[in-house]
C-alpha cells in the first residue's frame, strides 16, 4: 500500500514514529485503504509532556507581541498551503472539497484573530479596603491537552490551538485516530512560523494515548471534543487528578419554524442545517419543529429539495453531500432509521444508499416525519443526514419539545414576529441560538454547550479565560502599616 501521507507524532519539532497499536485509515468514498500507522502510546505521551515543558517555557519567554506575530505568520502559512490542506482533509475525512476549503480558510482566520489577542490579555487592579495595591494578573495554565474529533479535524484543531497558544500555553493535540493527517501538517506549519519546538506537539493514536496525556501530572487542562460517553471519561480522569476540563460534546439541536416566518428561507436553511457535512456536525439541526398549519408545506418542500441535493465523491467540486465517515457510522445510522420506522415515524425521503454509488458509506438525505419524544431519532444524536420532523400547535409546546432531552448545544427560531423570536430564543436551553438563520459560527463569538453538550467555551474572548487563571498579587504601600500578629524583635 502506497503511503501518501506521513502519519507520525510531531514532538519537540520532529516527527517520531509510534510503536503502539496499528491503525489503518479507510477512504470513506470507496472503502479503500489509504495509509496505516502505529499510535504514540504511553512512552511518547511522556516525551510530549517533557517537550511541552521546555517548549512552553521558551514560548512564554517571548513577549506577547512576538507571540502574536508568530501566530499571524502561522495564519499566513495556512493560507499559503490552503489547497494542500483542503485536499488532504477531503481525502481522509471524506468531506466535500468545497467544505474543506471553507474550513481551512476559517482556520487561517482563527490564528489571525488570536494573534491580535496575544498582547491584550490584561489584568486588573482591585480597589481593596486596605493600604495594598491589589493587582490581578491572568497567567497561562501550562500545558493544555486537547483531543479533537474525526468530523472536522483541521477546523477543531485550529479552534483549540490558536487561543491556547495566544494565552501563552504549550499544547499537546491528539486528533482522532481516524483523521490525524492535517493536524500533523498544521504542527509542522507552526514550527515553520516560529513556534518554539515543543510548544505545539501532536500525538497520533487512540484512547490509550489520550488517557496517558490526561493522566500525566504535567497536564494543566484537558480539552475534549467528541462523544458524550468519552467526554465524561476524560472529565472524570482529569477531575480525579485535580485538573480542570473543557468539554464540547453532542448536540440534538432543535430548529423551530413558526408559520409567520419567511418559509422559503427557513426551508432552505433547514437543508443546510442537517444535510451539510452529511449531518456529521454537533450543531446539525436534526430536529425540525414545525407549526402544524404549515407542516405539510415544509415537509413536501424539503422532500423536493432532498431529491436535488448532489451526493457524490468528496473531491468533486459539484458534490454537496459526501459519505458518512465509516462503515460503523453507516450501519449505526441505517439501524436508527429502521427502528424509527418501526416506532411509527414516516419515511418521507432517503433512508438508503443513493443510486449510482455502489461503494463507500453514502446515505441519501433522509427525512422522517411524525417524530415524537421517546423515539430514538428524536432523543439521540444521529450524526448523519437524517432529519426528524415534529409538528407543534403553540409556542409553549414548541419550547417544551425543543428543550426535551439532555443536549443543550444549539438551536434556532424562525418567526416574523420579533418579540416572539426573541422570547423563544431566550427560552431555549442552548449555548448558541440563531433567529431567522442557522449555524453561523465565528471565532469571535463564544461557542459551547451545557448539560449533555458539555461545559466551557471554545472561542471568542471567553476561551482566553478558559486558558488562563487569575493570580492575585498584594503589594503593601504603607511602610508603617500594622502587622496584626507577632513580636517586634528586630526594632531598632
Amino acid at each position: 500500500m502506497n503511503q501518501p501521507y506521513r502519519i507520525e507524532s510531531f514532538i519537540g519539532g520532529d516527527y517520531i514514529a509510534g510503536a503502539g497499536e496499528a491503525f489503518t485509515l479507510i477512504d470513506p468514498s470507496n472503502e479503500a485503504e489509504i495509509a496505516s500507522y502505529r499510535e504514540a502510546g504511553e512512552a511518547l505521551a511522556r516525551q510530549a509532556h517533557e517537550a511541552a515543558q521546555k517548549g512552553g517555557a521558551a514560548w512564554r519567554k517571548l513577549s506577547a507581541s512576538a507571540r502574536g506575530a508568530i501566530l499571524f505568520e502561522l495564519g499566513r502559512l495556512v493560507r499559503r498551503d490552503a489547497e494542500i490542506l483542503a485536499q488532504a482533509e477531503s481525502h481522509i475525512a471524506g468531506k466535500p472539497i468545497r467544505d474543506c476549503r471553507a474550513e481551512v480558510a476559517k482556520v487561517a482566520d482563527m490564528f489571525t484573530y488570536y494573534a491580535g489577542w496575544a498582547d491584550k490579555i490584561e489584568g486588573r487592579v482591585v480597589p481593596v479596603p486596605t493600604s495594598h495595591l491589589n493587582v490581578v494578573e491572568r497567567e497561562p495554565l501550562g500545558t493544555i491537552v486537547q483531543m479533537t474529533p474525526w468530523n472536522a479535524p483541521i477546523f477543531t484543531a485550529g479552534w483549540q490551538i490558536a487561543p491556547a497558544l495566544a494565552a501563552g500555553n504549550a499544547v499537546i493535540l491528539k486528533p482522532s485516530e481516524w483523521t490525524p493527517v492535517t493536524s500533523v501538517m498544521l504542527a509542522a506549519l507552526a514550527r515553520e512560523a516560529g513556534v518554539p519546538a515543543g510548544a505545539l506537539n501532536v500525538l497520533v493514536g487512540g484512547a490509550r494515548t489520550g488517557a496517558a496525556l490526561v493522566d500525566n501530572p504535567l497536564c494543566g487542562k484537558a480539552v475534549f471534543i467528541g462523544s458524550v460517553a468519552t467526554g465524561r471519561k476524560v472529565a472524570a480522569l482529569a477531575g480525579s487528578a485535580g485538573r480542570p476540563a473543557l468539554l464540547e460534546l453532542g448536540g440534538k439541536s432543535a430548529n423551530v419554524i413558526f408559520a409567520d416566518c419567511d418559509l422559503a428561507r427557513a426551508v432552505k436553511a433547514a437543508q443546510g442545517a442537517i444535510f451539510a457535512a452529511a449531518g456529521q456536525s454537533c450543531t446539525a439541526g436534526s430536529r425540525l419543529l414545525v407549526e402544524r398549519s404549515v407542516h405539510d408545506i415544509v415537509v413536501n418542500a424539503l422532500k423536493d429539495a432532498a431529491s436535488r441535493l448532489r451526493v457524490g465523491l468528496p473531491r468533486d467540486d459539484a458534490t454537496e453531500i459526501g459519505p458518512l465517515h465509516s462503515a460503523r457510522q453507516f450501519e449505526r445510522i441505517s439501524g436508527m432509521i429502521g427502528r424509527a420506522r418501526e416506532a411509527g415515524a414516516a419515511l418521507v425521503a432517503g433512508g438508503a444508499r443513493p443510486g449510482g454509488l455502489s461503494s463507500g458509506y453514502f446515505l441519501a438525505p433522509t427525512i422522517l416525519a411524525d417524530a415524537k419524544p421517546g423515539m430514538e431519532i428524536f432523543d439521540e444524536e444521529i450524526f448523519g443526514p437524517v432529519l426528524a420532523v415534529t409538528p407543534f400547535d403553540h409556542e409553549d409546546e414548541a419550547i417544551a419539545l425543543a428543550n426535551a432531552g439532555e443536549f443543550d448545544l444549539a438551536g434556532a427560531v424562525w418567526s416574523g414576529q420579533g418579540t416572539r423570536a426573541i422570547r423563544v430564543a431566550r427560552a431555549l436551553r442552548a449555548g448558541s441560538v440563531w433567529i431567522n438563520g442557522y449555524r453561523t459560527l465565528s471565532v469571535q463569538s463564544p461557542f459551547g454547550g451545557m448539560r449533555g453538550s458539555g461545559f466551557g467555551r471554545s472561542s471568542g474572548h471567553d476561551v482566553l479565560l478558559e486558558y488562563t487563571q487569575p493570580k492575585s498579587i498584594w503589594i503593601e504601600t504603607d511602610d508603617h502599616a500594622p502587622i496584626a500578629f507577632g513580636y517586634d524583635v528586630l526594632k531598632q
